[in-house]
């Protein structure tokens, strides 16, 4: 069982970094909302590690919905951008 938490969190920790990556990569958007993702991610990691400190309370409490708002954050990012680059064609004719 603690072989499955453990999967589960790696997978999840990958997702929000590659989200949050691919979000500050993109050179059309303004800067605040470029980083807004990987600062989310950042903080979310902060609270994480707080429980090493004997703080468990403000990691539960913070860690888990910084995590899903750097993924629904950075998805609307990423499908916003695949909108603006599928409908750019169109718009030249």
């Amino acid at each position: 069982m603690l072989f499955a938490i453990a999967v589960l969190a790696i997978a999840v920790f990958a997702c929000t970094l590659w989200c949050s990556v691919t979000v500050a990569r993109m050179r059309d958007i303004p800067t605040w909302r470029r980083f807004l993702p990987l600062a989310l991610f950042l903080a979310s990691n902060a609270a994480s590690l707080l429980r090493a400190f004997d703080r468990p309370e403000i990691a539960n409490v913070a860690a888990f919905p910084l995590n899903v708002a750097v993924v629904l954050v950075a998805l609307a990012e990423i499908r916003a951008s695949r909108r603006r680059r599928d409908a750019a064609p169109a718009r030249s004719m």
